[in-house]
């Protein structure tokens, strides 16, 4: 897809759009695509609509270690591949292309020696999952929100056995680092460096867009020709309202946002947690209408973002 632009659209949030549908706290998102697909269809739906070149399964916390928490690890197989069902059903339906990538989030145990996990315990259960996904439909593997080298690999890995491209994004805060304390360039290198690398790199979720976009200059300055990143940021901080948590993104935060990714280097970008449908539709008229630009600065990121809180 990337052979004919220059920039392809991901889509949004998914865990915080199921809250507003309805999603109860402590719910797993990923159960609905058993019990309630047709709302994660309307959901993939108002993605295409807004113009995503590329949706993410509801499968981010879907491997077996991850949904064993609500007793549903007997259904890993089914859940996932229900759950690319549902997004090849509705990219299908576009009228135009649009790539299904199935999503593999952290299992939430770190590994060993700092957590009980072994690596070995970690890439089956994500091979085991990106197989369903694979069944299921998916064009591709999205391994996203990573904070531990290790576990990204063992991600890989899975993923890899598949014989489906895969990429990876990590999740870096405010300081520049992951929680494990990789800056952006060691993150990079280690992907470059694994048997079989992802396709594209970078950065999804963290704090506020400025910090998103300044993490994916530092990506695009240690990247080597040829190699893809990604930006996938928040819409805004989340703030606690009357209404639940809210994202105080704007839709014209979020295109400056899209302008400024895609000046720093960024070839796939997207929305994470708080991104709706009207605010993707505000990337891709930002993408699409407003010029390119330079490199973007702290100077030029302040200037549309503010300076950095705290």
């Amino acid at each position: 897809m990337l052979d004919n632009k220059d920039v392809v659209l991901a889509d949004g949030a998914i865990g915080s759009n199921l809250i507003a549908a309805g999603l109860k706290r402590g719910e797993p998102p990923e159960g609905w695509n058993l019990a309630d697909g047709g709302r994660i269809s309307a959901l993939h739906q108002s993605f295409i609509e807004a113009g995503s070149d590329i949706i993410l399964t509801n499968s981010f916390g879907a491997s077996r270690i991850a949904l064993d928490r609500y007793g549903l690890a007997e259904d890993t197989g089914e859940i996932n591949r229900a759950a690319a069902g549902l997004a090849r059903a509705a990219a299908d339906g576009a009228g135009r292309p649009v790539l299904v990538a199935g999503s593999l989030g952290p299992t939430s145990f770190l590994l060993k020696p700092i957590g009980p996990l072994t690596a070995e315990e970690a890439e089956e259960a994500y091979a085991e999952q990106a197989a369903a996904l694979a069944d299921g439909g998916a064009d591709m593997l999205w391994i996203e929100t990573m904070s531990a080298i290790e576990e990204m690999e063992a991600a890989s890995r899975g993923a890899a056995a598949t014989g489906l491209p895969f990429v990876a994004t990590m999740s870096f805060d405010t300081k520049g680092r992951t929680m494990m304390g990789t800056k952006p360039q060691a993150a990079l290198e280690a992907a470059r460096a694994m048997d079989q690398p992802p396709a594209a790199f970078g950065a999804n979720c963290g704090s506020h867009p400025r910090q998103l976009v300044a993490t994916i200059v530092q990506l695009a300055e240690a990247a080597e020709a040829g190699e893809i990143i990604i930006a996938k940021g928040n819409c805004g901080v989340p703030k606690l309202t009357a209404n639940g948590i809210q994202y105080d993104g704007t839709e014209a935060v979020m295109a400056d946002y899209a302008q400024l990714a895609r000046d720093a280097g960024a070839r796939i970008i997207g929305g994470c947690c708080g991104t709706t449908a009207a605010h993707l539709a505000a990337i891709r008229e930002a993408l699409d209408k407003r010029p390119a630009g330079a490199r973007p600065d702290a100077a030029r990121i302040a200037q549309k973002f503010g300076p950095e809180e705290g």
